[in-house]
């Protein structure tokens, strides 16, 4: 259902890759509810994705851009420019990728170089699009910027490992960024801090299938999908919150202000039962436990 929250709006939209991800869930909304857009991400994700069926089911040009690379993101925009004929209205950055959790580095063992990669990757070129969207005065007055966070940048979540590093200074760039644009031409610029949601990225993360069931079980809502995030997104695009930015928007079920659930609860009551029964039955153990 369309309530025409875009119309008349363009913008860029970073990172779809295919069907699962956030950025392609928020180009379909953002073209329904009458934006026009802009799609891009790296040549080789282009190669590996299926980003022209979104291209062509929105009418959309693709242009490719790495995002780490000012010069590409001065290109980008440059282009964007002229498709839209002169300045826009939003950006969404649905970027991020670890190479230590692709490579199975723990964080206690991390590799640096790495480590640089995780950061540029995932929230200095946060930094990058923002500036170079400044200084090519390519949004107008009142946009919005959006980037996609997670709550791993405020609390430990076993296996997110050096991604939560650079959600936290993804968020932080958010805020700083936020006060001097929003002081110089009222663009906004929000993170949101989404569920745990199975996109290509996401399924790289240690143990994720239990970490969105531990979520389902904590959150009153339940978890938020990408097409639940998009819808999301979608209003910090529109014109209904011209007074939100430098903010962290918690988009979860809930699952940010809980402590515990009557249901993990019982879950967690089911295995210290099991574990007393186990513990009676074997009072020296099988020899094959290990601490954690």
């Amino acid at each position: 259902m369309s309530f025409n929250l875009l119309k008349g709006k363009k913008g860029i939209i970073f990172g779809a890759l295919n069907e699962q991800s956030i950025a392609w869930k928020v180009a379909e909304r953002a073209v329904e509810e009458g934006a026009e857009i802009v799609l891009t991400n790296t040549p080789v994700s282009l190669r590996m994705g299926t980003l022209n069926e979104l291209a062509a089911k929105c009418n959309a040009p693709v242009i490719a851009a790495d995002a780490t690379s000012v010069a590409d993101l001065e290109h980008l925009v440059d282009e964007a420019m002229k498709h839209f004929g002169g300045p826009f209205d939003f950006a969404l950055h649905s970027i991020g990728m670890s190479p230590n959790v692709r490579k199975g580095r723990t964080y206690d063992d991390l590799d640096y170089d790495y480590l640089q990669k995780t950061l540029d990757i995932s929230a200095i070129s946060f930094h990058k699009m923002i500036q170079v969207l400044r200084k090519k005065d390519a949004l107008r007055e009142w946009g919005s910027i959006v980037a996609l966070s997670y709550i791993a940048a405020q609390r430990t979540l076993y296996g997110y490992n050096d991604m939560a590093d650079a959600k936290a200074l993804l968020e932080s760039i958010a805020r700083s960024f936020g006060y001097i644009y929003g002081r110089e031409k009222h663009v906004r610029i929000n993170t949101v801090s989404q569920s745990p949601t199975p996109t290509t990225a996401g399924n790289g993360v240690l143990g994720l299938k239990d970490l969105m069931e531990f979520a389902e079980s904590m959150s009153p809502l339940g978890n938020a999908s990408a097409n639940d995030c998009a819808d999301y997104v979608l209003t910090l695009f529109s014109d209904l919150t011209r007074k939100v930015t430098m903010q962290n928007l918690f988009h979860d079920g809930g699952f940010s202000s809980m402590g515990m659930s009557r249901r993990a609860m019982r879950t967690y009551e089911k295995g210290l039962r099991f574990e007393d029964v186990h513990e009676h039955q074997f009072p020296f153990g099988t020899g094959d436990n290990k601490e954690e």
